[in-house]
């Protein structure tokens, strides 16, 4: 993590001011992705930075540090940065989004976006090569997975729940159990929260006097 701290201060001067989409600096920030990669951080801005030069530059792009910046937005889930970096392929791109590294992982974040998650792991486990380099993968996915089960269940079979996170072990399975508070109140069966009692009422009072509405009425007689 030294190394990312350090290059994340002086990627942070290339990004200010037009410097940013100067193609000289590409070199250095696709180190910086392979760094994000590599040290399992994480830096939004600058990989969106990489993507623009791209798209400004489509000589210059690069299938690999591509697939290394959608794989990490991936990892922040359930933040829009997936769709964000999607977003900066341009017309001048297609080709490149047909190559099979890019083809692969935009369907993986699809199934993760609509919550296919067995089909998800199915499919990873057959492009495994996909997360060379990438530290830390797929335990940043199976926090997603926790977050949405958190806030879609109340309870859940605990085989569903070990497929759901990539068919765990059982004694993988107690880990993630113990860090979100998870317990099982019977055999078979995992309590996760009550949703009733997450539910918070917001109550709306609409305030209108007389002054604000008066301008009005009187534009309607």
């Amino acid at each position: 993590m030294a190394l990312f701290e350090q290059m994340r201060a002086n990627v942070g001067k290339l990004l200010r001011g037009i410097d940013r989409y100067n193609p000289e600096n590409l070199a250095t920030l696709e180190r910086y992705v392979e760094t994000q990669a590599k040290e399992n951080a994480y830096d939004l801005e600058a990989n969106l930075a990489v993507l623009k030069l791209y798209q400004f530059n489509p000589a210059f792009f690069q299938t690999t540090v591509t697939a290394q910046i959608l794989l990490k937005a991936l990892t922040n889930l359930p933040h829009t940065d997936f769709t964000l970096c999607k977003s900066r392929f341009p017309r001048l791109l297609r080709p490149q989004q047909e190559e099979r590294p890019i083809r692969q992982i935009l369907y993986l974040g699809e199934l993760l976006e609509t919550c296919h998650f067995q089909s998800f792991w199915q499919a990873l486990d057959e492009n495994m090569e996909l997360l060379d380099g990438i530290t830390g993968f797929e335990d940043s996915v199976r926090k997603f997975i926790c977050h949405v089960v958190g806030i879609t269940y109340q309870h859940i079979d605990r085989w569903l729940l070990a497929e759901m996170l990539g068919d765990l072990s059982d004694a993988q399975l107690k880990v993630w159990m113990s860090k979100y508070g998870w317990t099982e109140t019977e055999p078979g069966k995992i309590f996760i929260c009550n949703q009733e009692e997450s539910i918070k009422p917001k109550n709306i009072v609409e305030k209108i006097d007389f002054d604000s509405v008066s301008s009005i009425m009187a534009s309607s007689l």
